[in-house]
């Protein structure tokens, strides 16, 4: 794997190599991801996936069983889903090609679903409806204080980050813009924080690269990252 990220085979890595070899890696899983349930939807094998298909094979069992809380939770994702499908599906022949396909499952990735992706967000954290995410709601999402004792305080740090970072207007809640630049933003490159963070850890000659050795005296920080698919990879034979 080492000589396979070392691109310029000049026996280091470098930041921008790891940075590449990770991107490669994450997109190379969502790819796969999509090969691997595509079988199960592509009833009539015409190579797309009709959003009847997909309709059908999710929730056709639940649109006929009559237990009334099942129903409930399935009438409310299956408009989410549809508006996540019909969003996806560019050409808006209610046919997803395989690349739409994919954008309708890791919608994260792609550009023109951002928005459903902040949506989406939203209406999980929301509880009063009221379009907005509110402090208490913010920590709802990652902490129940089902006791009613004092808040940890990691929660304390985050009411913190809410109020100095996430409530950029400081109006006390977050918008769908100070949602989408919480969990989708801008300035903040993940494959490349990964990259430095493994060339920062395991470059012992401080050189802003690495070589094999720096790389395999580390082995444990790899095995747990993105550049090995958390060393999934260390047991396949594929080749890049």
């Amino acid at each position: 794997i080492v000589d396979r990220i070392d691109d310029n085979k000049d026996g280091y890595l470098t930041t921008e190599e790891l940075k590449n070899w990770i991107k490669r890696v994450q997109k190379r899983y969502i790819y796969e991801n999509v090969a691997k349930v595509w079988k199960d939807y592509d009833l009539n094998k015409d190579n797309k996936i009709a959003w009847e298909e997909y309709k059908q094979a999710t929730y056709g069992y639940y649109l006929e069983f009559q237990d009334a809380t099942e129903q409930h939770s399935f009438k409310k994702m299956l408009p989410r889903d549809e508006r996540r499908f019909k969003t996806a599906d560019l050409d808006g022949d209610l046919a997803a090609t395989r690349e739409e396909f994919t954008a309708f499952l890791h919608p994260e990735e792609f550009e023109h679903m951002k928005n459903i992706v902040v949506l989406e967000t939203l209406e999980d954290i929301d509880k009063n409806e009221d379009g907005f995410v509110d402090q208490d709601e913010y920590i709802a999402d990652m902490f129940a204080n089902e006791e009613g004792g004092p808040e940890p305080d990691w929660v304390i740090t985050e009411r913190e980050q809410f109020s100095d970072f996430r409530d950029l207007n400081k109006d006390g809640k977050m918008d769908k813009e100070e949602i989408q630049h919480w969990i989708l933003p801008q300035d903040y490159d993940h494959a490349l924080a990964e990259a430095r963070h493994l060339v920062y850890e395991s470059d012992v000659d401080k050189d802003q690269k690495l070589t094999k050795e720096e790389v395999l005296d580390n082995w444990n920080m790899f095995v747990g990252s993105q550049a090995t698919n958390y060393g999934e990879d260390l047991t396949r034979n594929h080749d890049e």
